[in-house]
């Protein structure tokens, strides 16, 4: 289940750790002496205050100093700290990078944002650590979009922007780093600076099949104009709210690029979300017609259509998303929003259920399941 942003956190992960001197005769490793004048950080577990020296492990040592790092990567010793784990365990970023890129695929993005932490702040220079922290808060947002979280959704793509601005910065990246902010970037329709990413990988790569894609998606915004300011104004102003400004903006770009259909989603967004749903629907086809089939362009169609009482054209374009993404809990929600228009409760019913087997939390589910009970039990 997707973890809340860091509001109201509790208690930081320092809060268990121990710092204790060991003596010099307790070596992790042949080839280092330690410093019995430097406490070394322990984590003890769930419980510091039971712990005993007697349990002490070289383990709880490196996952002490891994989360020192993590959280406090200036703290004072930090380098010595750097060379113990190092030399204690040379193989550990390869070791740590591998665990933490299964755990993001497994939606455990706690454990993957704590070990690609602890590898940024174990080796700052090394943009391993980072690239995968951006990758990590990335798959995080797209999860909570999933459900239906925007709001924190933008929390972590925030993360993620300010980690990739950071490592383009630096000399000598990997182009596969700029390939993966370059497509970043689209999904948040940054398409100028997705554009010179994609153009930097091109320039550098030899990845005939990586280079095939992003040279397609390059054409795509390039011949598009999706870098023209109109488009960029239209989306900032939308999604803080003021959408007449931006359908405003997004009229005088489709004027100039009527084939786009980024374009006429973008106004059919923007529409929609001011409750103009007939012409959000029209918007939202014209999407369609131009860009294929979308999960988030059939979504929103089917909630106009939903609005409109369109019931069966909106249960069809609900379901064809579902094809597009089993998984996506906004499109099965939306289905259990729509059978309870169509005066369905049961099927209604199972719909929420469904979206609860995904995220037990989800709020809208539980809304509605309880709106359920107090309406038809």
């Amino acid at each position: 289940m997707p973890e809340q942003p860091p509001k109201n956190t509790g208690p930081s992960p320092l809060s268990r750790i121990l710092f204790i001197t060991i003596p010099d005769s307790f070596h992790p490793h042949e080839d280092m002496m330690i410093d019995p004048s430097i406490p070394l950080p322990v984590d003890p577990g769930e419980d510091p205050a039971t712990w005993s020296p007697d349990s002490l492990t070289w383990e709880m040592i490196l996952s002490g100093i891994l989360t020192v790092l993590a959280e406090e990567p200036d703290r004072e010793h930090a380098d010595y700290y750097r060379e113990f784990v190092l030399t204690a365990r040379p193989d550990i970023f390869t070791e740590l990078t591998e665990t933490g890129i299964i755990a993001a695929k497994n939606e455990n993005f706690s454990a993957a944002t704590d070990i690609f932490l602890a590898l940024t702040g174990l080796d700052p220079e090394r943009p391993e650590g980072p690239a995968n922290l951006a990758i990590t808060y990335e798959q995080r947002a797209d999860s909570l979009d999933r459900v239906g979280r925007d709001d924190d959704a933008d929390f972590f793509r925030e993360k993620a922007v300010e980690i990739y601005r950071d490592l383009l910065t630096r000399e000598d990246i990997a182009s596969d780093i700029r390939l993966n902010a370059g497509m970043f970037f689209v999904k948040i329709r940054d398409y100028e600076s997705a554009g010179n990413q994609l153009e930097s990988f091109l320039a550098e790569s030899e990845d005939e099949d990586k280079r095939v894609h992003a040279s397609r998606i390059l054409t795509e915004i390039r011949s598009h104009n999706l870098s023209d300011q109109l488009f960029k104004e239209a989306y900032d102003f939308i999604k803080i709210g003021d959408e007449e400004r931006g359908i405003e903006r997004i009229r005088e770009f489709l004027e100039n690029n009527p084939d786009v259909w980024n374009g006429w989603f973008l106004l059919g967004w923007g529409l929609r979300r001011i409750q103009r749903f007939d012409d959000a629907r029209v918007a939202f086809e014209q999407a369609l017609s131009l860009g294929g089939p979308n999960v988030d362009t059939l979504n929103e169609l089917a909630i106009c259509e939903m609005e409109l009482e369109a019931y069966d054209q909106s249960k069809a374009h609900l379901e064809e998303a579902l094809t597009l993404e089993p998984d996506n809990t906004k499109v099965i929600s939306n289905l259990g929003v729509l059978k309870l228009k169509m005066d369905d409760p049961l099927e209604s019913r199972r719909y929420f259920e469904i979206v609860l087997e995904f995220e037990p939390e989800d709020p809208v589910a539980r809304r509605y399941l309880d709106l359920l009970n107090e309406t038809y039990d």
